[in-house]
């Protein structure tokens, strides 16, 4: 290769110089095909005995279901605050980190293994904005409903 080239000009492409110094890979193929032991069995993960490897179904509703009213709880005052106050930007800023600590704890708790309760959690906690919104929605509904003339069942405006 010329070191004598001046900046703007086209270069060279690289060509690696082959000095024989490191040996060369062997072909894939012929790893492939060449027969080897028997494989290790894979270990079975320990059973703790009384502990469930699964949920039963009643417990997964019940435990989404608790997680679903407290975070519609937060929801239906959030929205209360935000509906309420002057400053938009505390409540709102309030919102985001609910939204974020709720994200954040559940991927924290789906990283848990081998216990059915806390993967349960992560399930309601990823769907806790959800619940959230759907509260703030009804007390949205309520709030407009009081103005306006027709509503269906006082909540849903038409």
């Amino acid at each position: 290769m010329h070191n004598d080239t001046l900046p703007g000009e086209p270069t060279q492409p690289y060509l690696p110089a082959f000095t024989g110094e490191f040996p060369a890979q062997p072909d894939p193929v012929q790893v492939l095909d060449t027969p080897s032991g028997p494989l290790p069995a894979l270990a079975q993960p320990e059973v703790v005995p009384g502990t469930y490897q699964y949920l039963k179904r009643w417990t997964f509703v019940l435990v989404v279901a608790g997680v679903w009213i407290l975070s519609a709880a937060s929801g239906w005052g959030l929205y209360y605050w935000w509906f309420h106050s002057l400053d938009k930007i505390p409540p709102v800023f309030v919102v985001l980190l609910f939204v974020i600590v709720c994200t954040v704890g559940s991927l924290l708790a789906a990283m848990v293994s081998d216990k059915p309760l806390v993967s349960a959690l992560s399930v309601g906690l990823m769907s806790a904005p959800l619940a959230a919104l759907g509260a703030a929605a009804v007390l949205h509904g309520l709030y407009f409903c009081d103005r306006v003339s027709r509503c269906l069942v006082g909540v849903i405006p038409y």
